[in-house]
């Protein structure tokens, strides 16, 4: 089971995640997510424990638990979203750009271009 943990304090290491995690069962693996410019934690990670009743009991024994001076959220991660990617051709296609209704009269963006369109003089 994949186990979300939030409000991680900047000191936290992924070994000292992996610490009060273990102490419930096996912990398969255990990741602290970071900004990737700064280097930073983003305050929050993951921690992967394969038994799901052992998971359970870790996820309902840390909430709300001090962890170097923040209170950790412990709850079950949600999946991840499935993510469909658009090749160029069919967002043109879509309709979805800007400017893709229909095209008004007048001289070409309204700008007082030469490209036709009436003039008024």
């Amino acid at each position: 089971m994949n186990i979300f943990v939030g409000n991680l304090a900047e000191e936290v290491s992924e070994d000292d995640l992996r610490e009060v995690f273990v102490v419930f069962g096996q912990v398969e693996s255990v990741n602290i997510l970071k900004d990737r410019f700064s280097g930073k934690s983003k305050g929050f990670g993951f921690v992967k424990m394969p038994s799901e009743e052992e998971a359970k009991a870790a996820i309902q024994e840390n909430n709300g638990t001090d962890l170097k001076g923040a209170a950790l959220r412990v709850d079950e991660a949600n999946p991840r979203p499935v993510r469909v990617h658009q090749s160029r051709g069919d967002r043109r296609r879509s309709g979805s750009r800007r400017g893709s209704g229909p095209r008004r009269g007048g001289s070409g963006g309204g700008r007082g271009g030469s490209r036709g369109g009436t003039r008024n003089y």
